[in-house]
């Protein structure tokens, strides 16, 4: 499942990012990445990330970390982070 950035409200996306990739770690890794490149050409708004993952099979700890500094960054633009869970 893709993760769409949207603004709140609106059809407009912004961009698609992991088409194919259920992986949340994985995921969340291509969201900071883009985040990292692309924050400082996105003004301040109502945004909101929607990452859609599976749960890996045989899971039993670790998986997806947001750092720090993405937090920020998402709290400046006004991103809010659905994550959205569906099975098999």
């Amino acid at each position: 499942m893709p993760i769409y950035i949207k603004v709140e409200g609106s059809k407009e996306t912004i961009t698609i990012l992991s088409k194919g990739v259920w992986d949340l770690p994985t995921q969340i890794q291509e969201l900071e990445s883009w985040l990292f490149e692309n924050s400082l050409n996105l003004p301040s708004s109502n945004y909101i990330a929607d990452v859609g993952f599976s749960i890996r099979e045989n899971a039993c700890g670790g998986g997806a970390i947001l750092s720090p500094k993405v937090m920020s960054i998402m709290g400046k633009l006004g991103i809010k982070l659905y994550l959205s869970e569906y099975g098999e």
